[in-house]
């Protein structure tokens, strides 16, 4: 993305759409860059290349947003593309109920990137062959111990650049590098089969895949398969503890805190294309959980898969303590519903390409980790069961009823950690989790993943985690 030229073209939109009678505008040039390649059980399948670049232009006037994008850079196109995002929200003003105000948040004027070491643009086909034909070289013909018939994986790099001004003053110009892995691997013996889906990412460069020891986690799952598809021990089904490793945590406090604690979910907003929430705008400072619930979601975290410093719409990203003590402390808000809740935006707005308009988004969602070392945390536990990796989760609309059946899972008796267990199965509403927090352990780790919203849908890049958690007085189901 030439810097000069993105410039030149956002600054010509934002005077079109200000003569035209907006009241405030935004515009976000956007290039993003992407290289994958697969391999399915040993054989290389064809590279993926995407490459895209835009603008992106919001308004208001007359109370309502109109929003437009065009890959077409050219000036009387962006220029034409102003004029109708102006004429769009004056038609659209007649529809509103109240209009849509945005708060008074400070525009912010800086330039970020994560610390990259091995550029991305690096990352070569030949490059991503080799590490996957490394992990192949691991797992395939049971050298992981077990027979894996089913394996596809996919490692990535993408590079995101956006330069974003607005008419209050706003300027940013953001880097964003990034590499993931994504894997399937079905493993299969004596007629019984497990499956474990594997993701993992970060921000940065090619150095990643080391930092985070890709080729020996894959080679770890692929292993714990063989265990688990052995395992025939039913779990407990009387009252017990249970004990969420951070795969777990994150994945609940992804799911149950931070999509329904989106303002706009909150609003109503979302109900048609993403879900609902089970929250109304009272309930902020409403008791939801013990005082052992915490969780947070930050967007500031160097290398997250999430990290957005500064969101898109301008807003300096900040930590947000979304349950804190147990209570409903804060929502996501975007500047739009921060007004309607009478707050300032806590840079929770974030866009995937430059045609899709900007949402409220999660970034790193994580519970707090707590004071108990982990073995201090399993010594509380006289009869339990570990949920350390899952195999599938579900939940309602509303964000209030939900399931996690673990996939690799252990019996734990008077604070020692026994065999495995099978497909033990949390179903509990999201007061009843949260309430049932008895302590967490001072280990704080994070899994990737692609958080789904809005339509058109925008898959956004996230970190779920946090650290062991106990829950107290749960009745476990079974497969």
């Amino acid at each position: 993305m030439n810097p000069a030229e993105a410039e030149g073209f956002a600054e010509g939109a934002i005077r079109r759409a200000l003569d035209s009678g907006a009241e405030w505008a935004e515009a976000r040039v956007q290039g993003t860059k992407g290289r994958q390649f697969i391999m399915k059980n040993g054989e290389p399948q064809p590279s993926f290349f995407a490459e895209g670049y835009g603008i992106g232009l919001r308004v208001l006037s007359r109370g309502a947003l109109g929003f437009a994008a065009t890959n077409t850079m050219e000036s009387k196109t962006v220029s034409d593309l102003a004029w109708r995002a102006v004429r769009l929200a004056k038609s659209s003003s007649s529809l509103l109920v109240k209009p849509i105000r945005l708060d008074r948040s400070k525009p912010a004027r800086t330039k970020w990137a994560p610390p990259e070491k091995q550029k991305v643009e690096g990352a070569t086909d030949a490059w991503m062959r080799g590490v996957l034909k490394e992990i192949e070289g691991r797992i395939s013909d049971g050298k992981a111990g077990v027979k894996i018939p089913g394996r596809v994986m996919a490692l990535g790099a993408d590079l995101d650049e956006k330069f974003y001004i607005n008419s209050d003053g706003a300027r940013v110009v953001g880097r964003l590098p990034r590499v993931y892995f994504f894997g399937s691997l079905t493993a299969v013996e004596d007629g019984e089969t497990a499956q474990r889906f594997i993701q993992q990412g970060e921000t940065g460069g090619l150095e990643v895949v080391k930092r985070i020891g890709l080729v020996e986690k894959v080679e770890e799952e692929a292993r714990t398969l063989g265990k688990v598809i052995r395992n025939t021990q039913k779990p407990p089904t009387d009252t017990l503890d249970v004990v969420l490793s951070p795969e777990l945590s994150g994945i609940a406090a992804h799911e149950s805190v931070g999509h329904p604690q989106e303002a706009d979910r909150v609003l109503g907003r979302e109900g048609a294309q993403a879900g609902e929430s089970y929250l109304k705008a009272e309930s902020l400072g409403r008791k939801i959980g013990s005082d052992e619930a915490n969780v947070s979601d930050d967007p500031t975290l160097t290398n997250s898969n999430g990290f957005t410093p500064v969101d898109d719409e301008g807003v300096v990203g900040k930590k947000r303590k979304l349950i804190k003590n147990g209570v409903i402390n804060e929502f996501l808000q975007n500047r739009v519903t921060a007004s309607e809740f009478r707050t300032s935006s806590n840079g929770a707005s974030r866009s995937v390409a430059f045609d899709r308009e900007p949402i409220i988004r999660m970034s790193n969602t994580f519970v707090e980790p707590g004071d108990y070392s982990t073995d201090e945390l399993m010594k509380e536990v006289k009869h339990g069961v570990l949920f350390k990796t899952f195999t599938e989760w579900n939940i309602d609309d509303k964000r209030l009823n939900q399931r996690y059946v673990a996939l690799e899972a252990y019996l734990i008796e008077r604070g020692e950690v026994k065999g495995l267990v099978k497909a033990p199965v949390l179903e509990i509403t999201t007061p009843r989790l949260w309430g049932s927090v008895k302590a967490r352990s001072n280990r704080l780790e994070f899994e990737a993943a692609t958080c789904g919203k809005g339509d058109p849908s925008q898959g956004a890049p996230v970190w779920t985690g946090g650290p062991e958690t106990l829950l107290s007085g749960i009745k476990l189901g079974a497969r």
